[in-house]
C-alpha cells in the first residue's frame, strides 16, 4: 500500500529576526530563510546558471536572469504564449554543456489553430548580458492533439544523465485521453535535445498510433519532477479532491488516471473503480487532503546533512515545502516547512552550496534561500 501522507506534521515555529531575514525550528535545527529576489510576477520555473545568476521564467510570458538580487530586462525572443488560466511561460531547464552550448529548454502554453493550446517546449541559445536576448529558437515538442482547454499542462522539464528530457503533460482537462497512448495527454513523455524520440521509450514502433514520445502515462496533472543519486525518475502530480501523488514512473507504465485514484471528484462523487485495479501501478504515497503538489527536489546537499537523500515538495495549497523523509525508496515521514508563511509555492531547487531555494506564485512573488542558521 502507498503511504497516505495527511495534515498531521511537526509544527516549524518562527523565531525573531531582521525584516530581511526569518529564522525558523527545524528537524535538522535553525533554519534561516532570506528573499533573494523579488518584483517577480507569477515565477513558475527557475534554474541555476553556472557562475552564478538565476534564470526564472514568470508565467505571464517573460523570462529573466537575476543576478545578487537584481532582475534583467525581459530576455528577448520568448515565444508566444497562452497566458490565460493556468496557461503561460512555464519551467526552464539548461542543458547538461549549458557553460559552453549556451542551450536552454522551455516549455510553455503555446497558441495553436482554432483557439486550441499545447503544451510545448523549445530549445534556444541563451546570450547573456544586459540586453539578453534568445537565439537559434526552435519548438522540438507539441502535445497532440490541441485543446481549447486552459488548464493541466503539467510542464516540468528535467534533464537526464544522458542529455534527454524527460516532460510532464497533464490531461488538459480530457481526463479519459489519459488512457490513450495514442495522445500525449496524461503522460511523461522523453525525447532527445533534439525532440526525437527516446530510442528507448516503450512505444518507439509508433504502433496502433501510440505516441513514439511517451514514457508513461495514466496521469492528472504531474507539476513536479526530479531525479536521485541513483537515476531513478520520480514525479509529483495533483489529484481533484484529495488524491496528490508522488510516483516513480517507469516506461510503460500506467498510473491509473482517471480508473482508478485515492481522492474524489470536486463533487464529491467516486473516481473511477477505487483505489487499484489489475495493470495500474500504484502511487509511492499520495496526500489526502491535497496539498496541490509542484515542484520536486531530491536533498543531496551538504548544508543540511539530516536530510540527505530526502525528497522536498512545494505545495500551492497550505502554501508550505514538505520534506519527505526517504527510506529504501519509501516514505517514512513527513515535515512540513514554512506552512503559511510565504504564499504559494511553486517551485523548489536545491543550489551546488546545498542551499534550498524556493519560487513563490504571486503577482508579488520571489526566489527565497533556506540556509543553516548561525
Amino acid at each position: 500500500m502507498p503511504f497516505r501522507l495527511t495534515l498531521a506534521a511537526l509544527l516549524i515555529a518562527a523565531l525573531p529576526a531582521s525584516a530581511q531575514e526569518r529564522v525558523f525550528d527545524s528537524s535538522a535545527g535553525r533554519i534561516s530563510v532570506s528573499q533573494q529576489v523579488d518584483g517577480l510576477s507569477q515565477p513558475w520555473g527557475f534554474a541555476f546558471l553556472p557562475g552564478g545568476g538565476v534564470l526564472v521564467t514568470e508565467k505571464g510570458g517573460d523570462l529573466h536572469v537575476a543576478r545578487n538580487g537584481a532582475l534583467s530586462p525581459p530576455v528577448a525572443g520568448v515565444p508566444e504564449v497562452v497566458a490565460e488560466r493556468q496557461g503561460g511561460l512555464l519551467d526552464v531547464a539548461l542543458a547538461p554543456d549549458f557553460a559552453e552550448s549556451g542551450e536552454i529548454y522551455l516549455s510553455y502554453a503555446a497558441p495553436a489553430n482554432g483557439g486550441n493550446a499545447q503544451t510545448a517546449v523549445a530549445r534556444a541559445r541563451l546570450i547573456d548580458g544586459d540586453a539578453p536576448r534568445l537565439d537559434q529558437f526552435e519548438v522540438i515538442f507539441r502535445q497532440e492533439p490541441a485543446r481549447s482547454t486552459r488548464h493541466h499542462y503539467g510542464s516540468r522539464i528535467l534533464v537526464a544523465p544522458d542529455g534527454s528530457l524527460f516532460v510532464t503533460v497533464g490531461d488538459r482537462g480530457g481526463r479519459e485521453e489519459a488512457q490513450n497512448p495514442a495522445s500525449h495527454q496524461g503522460s511523461v513523455i522523453r525525447i532527445m535535445r533534439d525532440g526525437a524520440p527516446h530510442p528507448d521509450n516503450p512505444f518507439i514502433d509508433g504502433e496502433r498510433g501510440w505516441k513514439p514520445e511517451i514514457y508513461s502515462f495514466g496521469h492528472r496533472n504531474p507539476q513536479g519532477a526530479a531525479m536521485g543519486s541513483d537515476g531513478v525518475l520520480w514525479t509529483v502530480e495533483h489529484g481533484a479532491k484529495g488524491g496528490d501523488e508522488l510516483n516513480r514512473p517507469v516506461a510503460g507504465a500506467n498510473h491509473g488516471w482517471p480508473v482508478i485514484s485515492y481522492g474524489r471528484h470536486y463533487s464529491g462523487a467516486k473516481i473511477g473503480v477505487g483505489t487499484s485495479a489489475p495493470g495500474m501501478t500504484q502511487p509511492i504515497a499520495y496526500w489526502d487532503p491535497s496539498i496541490a503538489p509542484s515542484g520536486l527536489a531530491f536533498y543531496e546537499g551538504a548544508m543540511f546533512p539530516e536530510w540527505r537523500g530526502d525528497i522536498l515538495v512545494g505545495a500551492l495549497k497550505f502554501q508550505l515545502i514538505a520534506r519527505l523523509d526517504m527510506k529504501d525508496g519509501r516514505v517514512a515521514g513527513e515535515e512540513r516547512l514554512l506552512a503559511g508563511e510565504y504564499g504559494r509555492i511553486r517551485d523548489v531547487r536545491v543550489a551546488s552550496d546545498g542551499a534550498i531555494w524556493f519560487a513563490t506564485d504571486s503577482r508579488n512573488g520571489g526566489l527565497y534561500r533556506i540556509s543553516r542558521a548561525e
